[in-house]
């Protein structure tokens, strides 16, 4: 990927945040990465970031979550430059490191990690059993996946409202089911695995988000420009359209490798 062809530039990048907040490239801010995580003790643990986006959660997971060493990893140039210099303010470069990589198997030894994380990121990685396999991998035995992903609730083709939503969204999308993300843990060996539909939550938000794009309106195209403002105004109706109807269903995914 090119640096004229990310799915996440600096002008989408800036209107995502006035969203979802400085540095939150996804819904829910601190609150729902502290329920991804709930019930885990990252203290004094090594943990990978799939997907770190602008930095935000990946610098708050060893400041709020205590962890020894988190790093973050992404494909995307902005991103990853965003997401460095968060980290360079907060002075925290000796407990954070940002990577940019390339997609395919991860550059990390096996047994690296205690905690591999990731925030709604891995609908852009297609193969989700090669995924699994990588996380077991990275993984020390006991270790935890922990995250949250967008997700289809079933496996056969998308609906036509899906499919007008995703291309909306023109974000190379590749949406799995619960059964699907379920089996690929499975087969790569992981145990304690459970996923949590967040569709209630999410679709209450998402109406939310569209009311202030919508009362905001004239001041977010000065801010962000009026054909952005537009496009996503309609993406958010197409995708709160799929949020009623459960095809769209946003989980939090949790699996141990036996220890």
């Amino acid at each position: 990927m090119s640096e004229t062809d990310q799915l996440y530039d600096n002008a989408h990048i800036a209107f995502l945040e006035s969203i979802w907040g400085e540095g939150y490239l996804s819904p829910g801010g601190p609150d729902e990465v502290a329920r991804v995580l709930q019930g885990l003790d990252l203290r004094g643990k090594r943990v990978l970031d799939i997907g770190c986006g602008s930095g935000a959660i990946t610098l708050s997971l060893a400041v709020d979550h205590g962890a020894a060493l988190v790093v973050g990893v992404d494909v995307e140039t902005d991103v990853c430059t965003a997401a460095q210099a968060r980290i360079n303010r907060a002075g925290a470069a000796g407990r954070v490191t940002i990577k940019q990589v390339t997609p395919g198997p991860f550059q990390f030894d096996d047994a690296s990690f205690d905690l591999v994380f990731s925030k709604d990121s891995i609908i852009h990685i297609p193969d989700k059993s090669f995924m699994a396999a990588e996380v077991y991998r990275v993984l020390l035995p006991g270790g935890w996946f922990a995250a949250s992903d967008w997700l289809i609730s079933h496996d056969a083709a998308p609906s036509a409202e899906m499919a007008a939503y995703i291309k909306l969204e023109a974000l190379d999308f590749a949406m799995a089911s619960p059964g699907t993300y379920t089996a690929a843990l499975k087969g790569a060996g992981f145990t304690n695995v459970h996923l949590r539909n967040r569709n209630p939550w999410y679709h209450e938000v998402a109406q939310a988000e569209l009311a202030m794009m919508i009362n905001n309106r004239a001041a977010m195209a000065v801010a962000h420009g009026t054909e952005l403002i537009a496009d996503n105004i309609k993406t958010w109706t197409a995708m709160i359209g799929v949020l009623a109807t459960g095809e769209h269903c946003p989980h939090h995914i949790r699996a141990q490798r036996p220890a």
